[in-house]
């Protein structure tokens, strides 16, 4: 029995490091399994030993045989241990490059937050993509111009599949081609941008008539470059149309008309909240949906690019400066371009005479020449060399407009209060009638040798000073400024899970004329040649309606008054009375209701387009009407309808109806004591159809 005991006792520390070299883990290493070869070979030339002496073998096992089994197992657990450690650096080196596509995710998808989608604006930073909003925030999501959060049609947030990415930053091409129409039953000569305040008056030839016009130049492109550092968001933005007019751009057959700048401007915004934007944008002074973000603008829902009367806005240079205090509140302040707008009539103007050389028959002979001259100046036409448009006016600025806002994001709609500082400048020239006389030719042509025309005397500078007595029209002239600007307040807040937004919005203040569509004047001009700010007042109530996904129904409904100022003055020179302003009521209004005949030729103002000078294409100019604008009203209704919204992009067709009516400021008829007060009125019906790009 002890011999038995024994055996088995050696037998089983032979098979035990033989079975431990096949156990769970083998298969993960060659070597192992070799291992545990080797050790069953072994085992098998034991027992053919021990079948010859097998109770010697039994009783003395070999102690190096013993030795090569530990020596073996650890082997085996220093492979293991190795292998594990390889295991482990892979892991860390995953772990490694998993944490370097989070970041690189992290900074994409903030610079794609523009295309989130969002019902109120409720996008981190109210950012925009595109040129529409998909049916979540359909209050821009016709117009397309400076859309809302959610311009990426079918996308839920995300980045928008025409976006690009290059050299660490994501470019994201927008915009929209469209096709549209317009019908007006009193003729205006415009394509489908109105311009309210030249709506003809009964008078008018264009009056008697009616326009169609259809176009595609409203089509937009746009690119978005976007990009993350550290702490700050970087972020360009250009946006164009074909609404520019070349030289030679006609609609008799190529339609050929030029692309034009509507933004471009570059942002940083940083993650403490201040934010710093320059370039051509929007003007501060237009609603936002959300803070003061550009890109965020709540433009009213029409057709029309010149949008709907009360509507306050520019699109002009601005650096802006923001900051925000959390979600819920926003300062900011800008410096924008300036610019003067002016109606003048009545201001007292002098006609000097002066003689040129005329050829005729080889003869050289004296001719007499007409110039007229008034007593102040704005500005120049544009310099061609200085890339300004010659046929346009650009005022000599003084200072840039001043633009300051608060907006407030209360989690249930949105509000804006800001202000408006602009800064006006003429020169004046007091003694503008003076001059050094004129003696007549004695050789001039018409005359009679023996009773030759009676030369005109000296006319001096009759103001007191030092000027007092000069002949020379300009020794008195001066410079005169005038401060103006306004305020203003915006209002939104949806109803009914946001199927219903209501919107209001108001501003009244001196010289803020050219901010409002209907293009009234900043200003006129006192006899004296110093300029008179006029009041004016805007405001725009908008309601828009989203009863589905695909629908939109707006009505917007606006105003824009302007003051008159009238002033009496006697002619230094001719001693006769006159009435000089805007809006006067010793103004003629008969004529805006006698039409004239056309011209057959362009008269003596440059004319720029063959059109114009074409015979059978000059409209006659009314006479004896002032036609100055008290306010114009105009209401709109129309709808959208969005046939397709998804990853492919966007199709929309909309009508539209607008009634329009300018009223002006009474005036004489022809008979003494006469009251003329002429209006004039305009129906227009636009269509639409658009495909936004994704």
């Amino acid at each position: 029995m002890r011999v038995l005991v024994t055996w088995l006792l050696t037998l089983g520390l032979i098979v035990s490091p033989a079975l431990a070299g096949t156990g769970p883990g083998d298969g993960k290493d060659t070597a192992t399994t070799k291992t545990g070869d080797t050790s069953t070979a072994t085992t098998k030339d034991k027992k053919a030993d021990a079948s010859t002496d097998a109770k010697a073998e039994a009783a003395k096992p070999t102690p190096s045989t013993l030795e090569n089994e530990l020596q073996q197992l650890r082997d085996l657990l220093e492979a293991q241990s190795k292998q594990i450690q390889a295991q482990s650096d892979q892991l860390k080196e995953q772990q490694q490059k998993m944490m370097e596509l989070e970041t690189e995710l992290r900074s994409g998808n903030a610079a794609r937050e523009s295309f989130s989608a969002s019902a109120n604006g409720s996008a981190p930073d109210s950012r925009t993509a595109g040129l529409s909003t998909a049916s979540a925030n359909p209050v821009a999501a016709a117009n397309g111009d400076s859309p809302t959060p959610d311009a990426v049609p079918g996308q839920a947030g995300g980045e928008s599949p025409a976006a690009i990415h290059f050299k660490g930053i994501t470019i994201t091409p927008g915009g929209f081609l469209a096709a549209e129409t317009v019908f007006r039953n009193k003729a205006i000569g415009a394509d489908i941008n109105t311009p309210f305040n030249s709506v003809p008056f009964p008078g008018n030839s264009g009056a008697q008539t009616t326009e169609w016009n259809s176009s595609a130049r409203q089509s937009r492109l746009s690119m978005l470059a976007e990009g993350r550092l550290a702490a700050v968001k970087l972020t360009g933005y250009v946006e164009t149309d074909f609404l520019g007019a070349g030289i030679a751009s006609n609609n008799n057959q190529s339609n050929s008309y030029v692309l034009r700048l509507r933004q471009g401007w570059g942002q940083a915004k940083f993650d403490n909240g201040w934010g710093f934007t320059g370039g051509q944008m929007w003007s501060l002074i237009t609603e936002t949906r959300k803070g003061v973000d550009n890109r965020s603008e709540a433009l009213p829902l029409t057709i029309d690019p010149q949008y709907t009367v009360g509507f306050s806005w520019a699109r002009q240079y601005g650096f802006r400066v923001s900051k925000s205090f959390g979600d819920k509140f926003t300062v900011a302040a800008s410096v924008e371009e300036s610019a003067i707008t002016a109606t003048v009539h009545g201001n007292p103007t002098i006609t000097t005479l002066s003689t040129v050389s005329a050829n005729e028959g080889g003869v050289t002979t004296p001719t007499l020449a007409t110039t007229v001259f008034n007593n102040f100046l704005i500005g120049a036409p544009g310099v061609s060399s200085g890339l300004y448009n010659p046929t346009g006016t650009y005022a000599y600025n003084k200072t840039p407009d001043f633009v300051f806002k608060a907006a407030v994001d209360p989690g249930w709609g949105h509000y804006e209060v800001f202000g408006l500082v602009s800064t006006f400048r003429d020169r004046t020239y007091p003694c503008y009638y003076a001059n050094g006389g004129f003696n007549f030719p004695a050789n001039l042509p018409g005359t009679d040798p023996d009773n030759p025309p009676t030369n005109i005397p000296a006319t001096p500078c009759a103001i007191a000073g030092p000027f007092n007595g000069s002949t020379n029209p300009t020794a008195a002239a001066f410079n005169d400024s005038r401060t103006g600007g306004g305020i203003g307040a915006n209002a939104r807040v949806p109803f009914f899970n946001k199927k219903v937004e209501a919107g209001i919005h108001v501003l009244g203040g001196s010289g803020i004329g050219r901010y409002g569509t209907a293009g009234l004047p900043d200003t006129t001009v006192r006899p004296d040649g110093t300029l008179a700010l006029l009041r004016n007042y805007q405001a725009l109530g908008t309601l828009e309606l989203h009863p589905t996904p695909k629908m939109d129904i707006y009505f917007n409904i606006g105003g824009e008054y302007s003051s008159r100022a009238s002033y009496s003055f006697t002619n230094l020179v001719t001693g006769k009375a006159g009435t000089a302003g805007y809006g006067s009521p010793a103004f003629r209004n008969d004529g805006c209701f006698v039409e004239p005949l056309p011209v057959a030729t362009p008269g003596n103002p440059p004319n720029t387009t063959s059109v114009l000078g074409s015979t059978g294409f000059i409209p006659g100019s009314l006479a004896n009407c002032a036609g100055d604008a008290r306010n114009l009203i105009e209401g709109t209704v129309g709808f959208w309808y969005r046939i397709y919204s998804g990853d492919r992009g966007k199709i929309q067709w909309g009508p539209q109806y607008s009634y329009l009516v300018k009223n002006t400021w009474s005036g004489s008829g022809a008979a003494a004591g006469s009251v003329s007060s002429p209006h004039a009125i305009d129906n227009m019906l636009f269509t639409s159809f658009r495909y936004y790009l994704p």
